[in-house]
């Protein structure tokens, strides 16, 4: 019998900061110097950098065009999309252009008719987004309405699983026809229980073709412009994702979707590393 594959989606790690360089990531270094290295485009030059576009390739579908993240959003938190309609992606943003809290999120959620989903992140409709209030913020760099984009089409099964946070990973696994699995403790930031992926992607193994796990939390300590919680991640991830995952003996790789810059916050398209042991 052929041994199931993990990846490990290290969401946002590379940056031209040193991030990775820096992290003592015993395991990952093993790894390479076992396996191999590679450098992969999982941004096409057609698409943005990011989940959307960098999940989907990792997976083994490469979107057309750029992919909406309300569909990616809508489809991971369990938002019904209204027949027609087109759901969006809003950031609700301070002043300074910093990501607002959670509660600053909920406040303008009630105010625009919008679900609050997780931290600065809204799902407007598309006939909300045009409302006084939503064009008034977004005037003022309060609100930042992304694109409406396409969806992703069914190209997988349940063969493949993705174990990961309600977020991008999930959302896009879900379009994409992925079996989801969301452990208890799962938050898609630095807080999140690695211990409990690695459980879940262990016990996941038994009747997969392939099993995902994918971790959020460089990539949210870059947008907050935090070198040191990122590198602290990044070490996390080490101890208590790799390692276990490692002592299964089977295939295992490390990829990122893309890279996010801790000193500007601002996604990367270069070619990711990737790890196969």
């Amino acid at each position: 019998m052929t041994a199931v594959e993990i990846l490990v989606i290290l969401d946002g790690a590379p940056d031209g900061a040193g991030s990775l360089r820096r992290a003592r990531m015993p395991v990952l270094d093993a790894l390479a110097a076992s396996g191999s290295t590679t450098r992969v485009a999982v941004t096409p030059p057609h698409l943005p950098a990011g989940s959307e576009t960098g999940i989907p390739v990792l997976l083994g579908h490469t979107p057309s065009a750029p992919v909406g993240r309300g569909w990616v959003d809508a489809a991971a938190y369990g938002v019904a999309v209204r027949p027609g309609s087109t759901p969006l992606r809003a950031d609700v943003l301070r002043e300074d252009g910093t990501r607002a809290s959670a509660d600053e999120a909920r406040a303008v959620a009630s105010a625009v008719g919008a679900v609050h989903t997780r931290g600065h992140r809204l799902l407007l409709d598309e006939m909300r987004a045009l409302s006084d209030r939503s064009t008034e913020l977004a005037s003022r760099g309060r609100l930042r309405v992304w694109d409406a984009g396409t969806t992703l089409p069914r190209v997988l099964d349940e063969r493949t699983v993705v174990v990961a946070a309600a977020g991008a990973a999930a959302g896009c696994a879900r379009l994409l026809g992925a079996r989801i699995v969301i452990p208890d403790g799962a938050t898609g930031d630095v807080d999140t229980d690695l211990a409990a992926k690695a459980r879940a992607a262990l016990d996941a193994v038994r009747g997969a073709s392939r099993v995902v796990v994918h971790v959020g939390g460089p990539d949210e300590a870059a947008h907050r412009r935090d070198q040191a919680q990122k590198i602290a991640a990044l070490e996390a991830v080490d101890r208590e994702l790799l390692a276990p995952l490692a002592e299964r003996g089977g295939p295992l790789t490390v990829a990122a979707d893309h890279g996010t810059c801790p000193l500007t916050g601002e996604h990367d398209r270069a070619p990711v590393t990737v790890v196969r042991a």
